[in-house]
């Protein structure tokens, strides 16, 4: 099933369930100043869902353009991007867990929707803790529409718990859905530390705000707010082992190919991720900079050139972007109208950061005519970072050569 199926039918689905369909807001929070970007669907639902009346109903509905920057590092293995489209559905002090929960196993599970195997799916729980208590409640629920009691796991806070998106907000218990991507039969009883298990949603009860103190307080209006990353479901629905191989990367992937002179499968996904991950926050006009989103976009931007280097691309990155905005903007129409800005700024800053790389090598051999033994300092690699821009990563890779 193609990504973008995957996409329509979710949003039939939901509107033939009264939901009404929002647009994707921006990546730059208006309602949340303690983060710097939308990390999740219910970023721009914050007032919503403590109680502000939503102009559109009790029932919505929408993809949501996200980033996070956390897990960075891991940005190139299977699951990991700092960019991603999130499926969401939002009841506002309407339905609650029975109906989210049915809803849910019916979009996984009937034919006219995914279509997903019943007898390969499990189930995670919050298993309570002295905020809240165990939830009992949704395990009953899975029960009732067939699921195995070995197929639910009871997990912590740290595994089954969601939000607030900031430091305070609304949060609660969740629970999560898991597929077997095994090529065997799923075992009976249910481990959730198999990766052959891959979470693919995520509904979350929002009963609590968390407090600048720390404290949950019951809210008011109970409220419903799931999540499906697209691109782990088309990885699902599509067979493949890593969302890089789905539909959604493998246009970008293949333009790096055809650029580099080397072949490594990592450095491909981190240049398709920062790039596809760049080339959105470029559409919404954040400008690489020092500072706040910017430096996030130049962080991603350099990170990118350097994989480039690494494999040898003599082109200019924009000629990938333009890749990101031919696939995107049918969808994404911010793309297509910011291109000129999008593909300028970006060969800008990688302009910027040759001439880094350049006056950085330059006083790396400076640095290495004076090294004593065979090990360079943390305070010249931090010099050379925080004087001159110089990345860590150049660093341990210019002295990797040079043993």
């Amino acid at each position: 099933m193609k990504s973008r199926d995957i996409q329509k039918k979710f949003l039939e689905f939901f509107n033939s369930k009264q939901h009404a369909i929002l647009p994707s807001a921006s990546l730059i929070p208006e309602n949340d100043p303690t983060v710097l970007f939308t990390t999740a669907g219910m970023h721009p639902l914050v007032p919503f869902l403590l109680g502000q009346p939503h102009p559109q109903g009790k029932r919505v509905a929408s993809i949501q353009k996200c980033i996070r920057t956390g897990d960075i590092e891991d940005v190139g293995d299977e699951t990991h991007l700092t960019f991603f489209e999130m499926l969401g559905n939002w009841s506002l002090g309407d339905y609650f867990k029975k109906e989210a929960i049915e809803m849910s196993f019916e979009f996984l599970t009937s034919k006219k929707c995914l279509g997903l195997e019943k007898n390969k799916i499990a189930i995670t729980c919050f298993a309570g803790d002295k905020n809240a208590p165990k939830d009992t409640e949704s395990e009953k629920l899975w029960l009732s529409i067939g699921i195995p009691k070995e197929r639910i796991a009871f997990l912590p806070k740290e595994d089954n718990w969601w939000g607030p998106a900031g430091t305070t907000g609304p949060c609660g218990p969740d629970t999560e859905m898991f597929y077997w991507t095994g090529n065997n039969s799923p075992p009976k009883k249910f481990n959730p530390q198999d990766k052959q298990w891959v979470e693919i949603w995520n509904d979350v009860f929002m009963q609590y705000n968390k407090t600048s103190e720390g404290k949950y307080i019951p809210l008011k209006q109970q409220n419903v707010d799931t999540g499906m990353g697209l691109e782990r479901t088309a990885a699902v629905l599509q067979g493949k082992n890593s969302v890089y191989e789905t539909d959604l990367f493998q246009p970008i992937i293949k333009k790096t190919q055809v650029l580099s002179k080397n072949k490594d499968a990592r450095s491909e996904r981190i240049i398709a991720d920062h790039l596809r991950a760049g080339t959105f926050m470029l559409a919404e006009k954040i400008q690489p900079s020092n500072n706040e989103q910017g430096y996030v976009l130049r962080r991603l931007i350099r990170r990118a050139s350097r994989h480039a280097r690494l494999l040898e691309i003599q082109s200019s990155l924009s000629e990938i972007a333009q890749v990101v905005i031919k696939e995107y903007s049918p969808y994404y129409p911010e793309l297509n109208k910011s291109k000129k800005f999008i593909l300028e700024e970006m060969e800008k800053e990688e302009s910027k950061f040759r001439l880094t790389l350049e006056k950085g090598t330059k006083l790396f051999e400076r640095e290495l005519q004076i090294l004593k033994g065979k090990t360079i300092s943390g305070k010249t690699a931090f010099d050379l970072y925080q004087s001159y821009g110089f990345p860590l990563e150049i660093t341990k890779e210019l002295a990797l050569k040079k043993n």
